[in-house]
């Protein structure tokens, strides 16, 4: 299993912007994936070795990205709402993307954003 270690949560407002890291150890198809109390956690994003995008969920306003010689793998968020609160986990698997959290064998233990009104 890959380590994977999420940073960059934090409290906001509504309208500004965050951008989270997830430290990768090895290569792999990398996804951010999100969990709002009470609610499923849903995936967001994934980028695969060769820098290929699947988006899940709001492209509009996520944006990820990955820089393979730092083994890094970024989501941006702008204009971050409310809804937006939950905790952010980034997850691996070794072939191509999927949207479906049960695909992904290796989890960090995810960063907090909480936005305020």
């Amino acid at each position: 299993q890959l380590q994977l270690v999420e940073s960059g949560g934090g409290l906001v407002q509504s309208g500004e912007s965050l951008r989270l890291s997830c430290a990768a150890s090895g290569s792999s198809a990398i996804a951010w994936f999100r969990q709002a109390p009470g609610k499923e956690r849903e995936g967001i994003s994934c980028i695969n070795r060769s820098g290929s995008v699947s988006n899940y969920k709001d492209a509009g306003r996520f944006t990820i990205s990955r820089d393979n010689a730092k083994n890094t793998v970024y989501l941006d968020m702008s204009n971050l709402k409310p809804e937006d609160t939950a905790v952010y986990y980034c997850a691996a698997r070794s072939y191509l993307c999927s949207p479906t959290r049960s695909a992904y064998t290796s989890w960090g233990r995810g960063t907090q954003v909480t936005v305020s009104s």
